[in-house]
């Protein structure tokens, strides 16, 4: 591949240029200070972004990387200038050059749209008007942490910590927060084929024993202490659901879980006896009975996944395990990796009142959990569950 790079100055760009080197047919770095790059990168190609047109033709892919930091002093209008104006400007000239595949780089900050720090604001604003750009693929790409050859920034002492201590702390710190290696953005970046328009790339957390450990922990505790200090008000429940309406106090449903597989879910039961097994958006409010509002609203209909949390089928925070029946949303599941993590009481797609009745968004966002997957992120989660959020598919 030829490849095209703008602000290989910052510490993304200097760590992928060594990789792409080597694996590059033709590499040409682009940048407002030219001569920085010169004295970082004496041995490849540089141009301005003026000289662009002449310098980039018929290169494969262009990945943009300057950009106004969050940290970065300044006014809302140069976060403008630096972050749309200029990433506009480049996907334009790109297209006319006849490259093929623009990478927009931002950090996941952007993608929260209660995030309003001018960084995170400007970052959204270009990735809206890059869908306008003709001629050329764009895929608006965004990344946690980014864990170079080297431990940077306030992690650097990591790199002079003995390995038999330096391997379960750096497991520990990355439970924390979602990570990328280089080598996986470069791999991504010379993969061959047609990537979506917006991509977060990161290692997840399916190798991190000390994000495991805690989670399964956490989800241990929990059910205990349901089960322990909650007992006599699961039986109060129990007897209300049971005695309100005719039918059991405890819903047992098939449901999908880990790698597809199906596994028992158990609920207090808060709708008619007899309702058709279906979404819940797809069933009416009459099937709903009056005690199965105030459980469903308040999630106490969900305590007795206890049982499931103890039998290891279902965690505390994960997607929503859907029905065998909903084959739309489990086809688009199983597309996007979302049954590589088991399911959970409630989840990322949940608190942001997102339900089943839009299978593809709803992947969509179980596969954006599974991406940003932590301890922090669990936690927030949980706190805006307990807070209201999370209360489940509506009724149609």
């Amino acid at each position: 591949m030829k490849i095209v790079i703008t602000g290989a100055s910052g510490y993304v760009g200097q760590s992928i240029v060594p990789i792409l080197i080597s694996q590059c047919e033709e590499l040409l770095l682009i940048g407002r200070d030219v001569l920085k790059l010169k004295r970082i990168f004496p041995d490849v190609p540089i141009c301005t972004f003026e000289q662009m047109p002449t310098h980039a033709q018929d290169f494969d892919a262009l990945i943009h990387l300057s950009v106004l930091n969050s940290d970065a002093v300044g006014h809302g209008v140069d976060f403008d200038n630096v972050n749309v104006t200029l990433a506009i400007d480049t996907a334009k000239a790109a297209a006319e050059c006849g490259i093929k595949k623009f990478y927009n780089v931002s950090s996941i900050h952007a993608l929260d749209d209660r995030n309003l720090s001018p960084y995170a604001k400007s970052k959204r604003e270009a990735a809206s008007r890059l869908a306008d750009v003709s001629n050329i693929e764009v895929t608006n790409l965004y990344l946690p942490f980014v864990r170079g050859l080297q431990w940077n920034g306030k992690l650097a002492f990591l790199n002079w910590v003995p390995p038999f201590l330096a391997n379960p702390l750096q497991a520990c710190l990355l439970a924390l927060k979602p990570s990328v290696k280089v080598e996986r953005l470069v791999q991504f970046i010379m993969q061959p084929g047609a990537p979506e328009d917006v991509v977060i790339l990161s290692e997840g957390q399916f190798n991190n024993r000390a994000y495991k450990i805690t989670k399964r922990g956490t989800d241990l505790l929990f059910a205990i202490a349901v089960i322990s200090l909650l007992w006599w008000a699961l039986m109060i429940v129990w007897a209300l659901v049971r005695f309100g309406s005719p039918g059991p106090g405890i819903f047992a449903q098939k449901r999908i879980g880990l790698n597809g597989k199906t596994f028992t879910c158990y609920k207090f039961r808060t709708m008619q006896e007899g309702t058709v097994q279906a979404g819940t958006h797809e069933v009416t409010q009459a099937s709903v009975t009056p005690i199965g509002r105030f459980l469903r609203r308040t999630k106490i209909d969900e305590l007795p996944q206890v049982w499931n949390i103890l039998k290891n089928e279902i965690s505390l925070i994960g997607p929503r395990p859907g029905l065998p029946v909903q084959r739309e949303l489990f086809e688009v599941r199983q597309k996007r990796g979302v049954f590589d993590v088991k399911p959970g009481i409630s989840g990322l797609a949940q608190v942001n009142s997102i339900d089943m009745s839009n299978p593809t968004k709803l992947a969509k966002w179980d596969a954006r959990y599974i991406s940003l997957q932590s301890v922090v992120l669990d936690i927030k989660i949980i706190v805006k569950t307990i807070r209201g959020g999370g209360q489940g598919d509506k009724v149609s």
